[in-house]
């Protein structure tokens, strides 16, 4: 009987062990994730407003954001991009690219958070997925030769002086 309750224990064990592992093996949400250094994927989205490609802004710096209106660590963050985007607008160009399948909740936010920066809906989220992005908010900061030179996971107070000070570095 013992034995039994071992095995019955060591199974459920490495079943966890099992899927803990697989769900962090396949996170790149890591400090140094594979893109920094190298050239940034090129992607078109067209939703029904208008149609952005990422080499569009080539010989620019830019902020590309990757959101959803659901997201709660989005909204959070969404009034520092306003304020970044009034602050240093000349200078970069923020790109947030919406994975929101409902276009009239896309809508609402952006209505509602009078939002003054660039955005595009991909729904299909064909975007997101070439930069290994499943979780929001993840930002890419691109410099003008079209590398990417960071990578910032989760909410982020983008009017902070040291942010400042890195964007204007670009």
């Amino acid at each position: 009987m013992k034995a039994s309750g071992y095995y019955r224990e060591m199974r459920k064990f490495l079943l966890l062990a099992l899927v803990a592992g697989m769900t962090l093996g396949g996170c790149d949400r890591g400090d140094k994730p594979n893109l920094v250094g190298k050239k940034a994927p090129d992607f078109r989205v067209q939703d029904e407003d208008r149609t952005v490609a990422l080499s569009d802004f080539r010989g620019k710096v830019v902020m590309l954001n990757f959101w959803a209106s659901w997201c709660p660590p989005c909204i959070e963050e969404t009034p520092s991009m306003i304020a970044l985007q009034n602050q240093m607008g000349g200078r970069i160009t923020i790109l947030a690219v919406s994975t929101d399948a409902d276009r009239a909740a896309y809508l609402k936010f952006l209505r509602e958070e009078k939002t003054n920066f660039l955005t595009v809906r991909d729904p299909a989220q064909t975007s997101n997925k070439l930069y290994g992005t499943v979780m929001y908010p993840e930002t890419y900061i691109i410099d003008r030769e079209g590398i990417v030179r960071r990578k910032f996971i989760g909410a982020v107070d983008w009017t902070k002086p040291d942010i400042i000070q890195y964007l204007s570095s670009l």
